[in-house]
């Protein structure tokens, strides 16, 4: 090499610096300088110029607050981000309807959401945009159809059987307290492992040791959300520094242990989808006659995709990759949140006994009526359970929020005028490219010009009459009941009737059995799905202790 190399060499690292520093400059003062509508929209004043009102929006206690901006700025908000970064809070139907369903190619996820969806789980649905994520969800849609949901009613059942037994066996001699949640987890891994892939994590006994997958699962929220400032701001931008190998090598050297933890859960989780993918795969090709009927019969979520894509065309067949980062990417998705939401209700319900006596009435005639466990049908159309579970969903969406950003300049009309701060009405919103927008799912189903004075009460019986007239004429985006739990769109939840399914199973087995009463004072947490800890307690800790009795005859 010349001796001139490594001046030259120097001269490019200046110059890509310097760069740097302009276009990080040029930001700065087109931030200051170029107003936009944004700037003319009400928000809450800015608790720090360096990082804005973001402690505040993805703060484990941020209930208070977003409620302040709900009740205070309205159904669209400026928040300010770091350095001064204008973005949107927005609940606005019509919005909403634009930014996730009419206009959706201009709004994708949040850069940062995806990079970390593919840097946990690979190329799966959460790790992807545009035509790859069409083409994913094209073929995964059969598996969520209500033909197959009617086909994985008899394995909800007897998973959940094998729980209520071993609660049984706890409670026979009289009430104890039971963390709920850990039973929550166990059993909703174990629902989506068996009827997903065809494969068991946990037998539900008391004794049973948890596998490493398992325990990644539970660990991945809230690692993540103490990286969610890197996560948010740095992670997209990381992701093109250098290949794979460099950047692991710099998440070893940086002296700080959630990065660590991470690093070592992804590869939990890589290693074990694998092995599960590549076990079915040998035994298929082996010719295994139950795995040969899997595929061929549709029993479980990967053989339907193993079998979808061996059909589909070559440009519309997915690598082996994208395939087995979906075991991931749905065990986490179908985990968690289903968990947080049976642990929400079993704890709403221990809240409201009246309610609870009312359900397991129910629940107790379609049994004796049915001789035994409910058929599908009868089991989704119970109109008391279904209220329940519509209800907990809409006041306690397990997630609250959902980022996208504008991929261009766009105009985001809204459902009704909002006056900006110089006074003038504004119908609809100029928004620049590169904007961030924060969609409020909570606010949404929370938001009192559309369910009413008493959107923050919890109230089942709202269900079992006619929804208010404001509400059907919004014409909420959302995929289900009204409610924006489940996002809308493209991108909206694919397994919600799944995850439907098994909150009605699991609930009908278990309160049908038991009586649940509180025994401690319970705190949940606004982290990205939210989660109970002890109030009095340690907080670093999920867990949702209740008491727990056989119910009387």
């Amino acid at each position: 090499m010349s001796e001139q190399a490594p001046v030259e060499m120097s001269s490019l690292a200046i110059l890509f610096s310097f760069s740097l520093v302009l276009v990080a400059a040029w930001k700065l003062f087109a931030r200051f300088f170029l107003k936009s509508d944004l700037d003319n929209i009400p928000g809450p004043p800015s608790e720090s110029f360096l990082k804005g009102v973001f402690p505040q929006i993805f703060n484990v206690n941020g209930w208070d607050y977003h409620r302040y901006l709900w009740d205070t700025f309205g159904k669209v908000i400026k928040v300010k981000g770091v350095l001064g970064e204008n973005q949107l809070y927005i609940y606005d139907p019509k919005a909403m309807y634009h930014i996730l369903v009419k206009d959706a190619p201009s709004y994708e996820s949040h850069t940062s959401f995806v990079a970390g969806m593919r840097l946990i789980f690979g190329p799966g649905l959460l790790g992807i945009v545009g035509d790859y994520h069409k083409k994913q969800r094209k073929l995964l849609n059969p598996v969520f159809s209500i033909a197959h949901m009617r086909q994985m009613a008899p394995i909800f059942y007897r998973i959940t059987h094998r729980l209520q037994d071993t609660l049984v066996g706890k409670v026979k001699d009289g009430p104890k307290e039971i963390d709920l949640l850990s039973w929550m987890s166990r059993t909703a891994l174990e629902l989506i492992a068996q009827s997903g892939f065809g494969h068991s994590f946990d037998d539900l006994t008391q004794d049973h040791s948890e596998n490493e997958f398992s325990y990644a699962l539970k660990l991945l929220v809230p690692t993540s959300f103490k990286l969610i400032f890197f996560r948010v701001y740095l992670l997209n931008t990381s992701m093109k520094i250098g290949s794979p190998a460099f950047r692991r090598m710099l998440v070893n050297l940086i002296p700080y242990k959630p990065f660590h933890i991470m690093r070592d859960l992804v590869d939990t989780l890589h290693n074990a989808s694998y092995s599960i993918y590549q076990s079915k795969k040998k035994a298929l090709f082996a010719g295994d006659g139950e795995v040969v009927d899997q595929i061929s019969e549709g029993k479980d979520i990967l053989s339907i995709l193993m079998r979808e894509n061996m059909k589909a065309s070559q440009e519309d067949r997915l690598s082996e990759e994208e395939i087995y980062a979906q075991i991931s990417t749905f065990t986490f998705a179908g985990m968690d949140t289903t968990s947080s939401a049976l642990s929400r209700t079993l704890w709403i319900l221990a809240q409201h006994k009246d309610a609870q006596d009312k359900l397991r009435q129910e629940i107790r005639e379609a049994v004796s009526n049915a001789e035994g466990d409910p058929s599908y049908d009868t089991l989704v159309s119970l109109p008391y359970l279904d209220a329940v579970c519509r209800e907990t969903m809409r006041m306690f969406s397990p997630i609250s929020t959902m980022l996208r950003d504008t991929l261009e300049d766009t105009i985001l009309p809204l459902s009704e005028p909002i006056i900006g701060v110089d006074g003038r009405k504004m119908h609809e919103i100029h928004v620049p490219k590169g904007t961030s927008l924060v969609i409020g799912l909570l606010a949404s189903n929370r938001n009192k010009d559309l369910w009413g004075p008493d959107a923050h009460k919890w109230n089942p019986e709202r269900w079992l009459n006619p929804l208010p007239e404001a509400l059907l004429a919004a014409h909420l985006p959302g995929i289900y009941a009204n409610l924006m739990t489940f996002s809308a769109g493209g991108r909206s939840c694919i397994g919600f009737k799944f995850s439907q399914l098994e909150m009605k199973v699991v609930l009908s087995l278990l309160v049908e059995k038991f009586e649940f009463s509180l025994s401690k004072d319970i705190t949940w947490q606004m982290t990205g799905i939210a989660t109970p800890v002890l109030a009095d307690g340690d907080r670093t800790r999920p867990q949702l202790p209740l008491m727990v009795k056989l119910a009387p005859p």
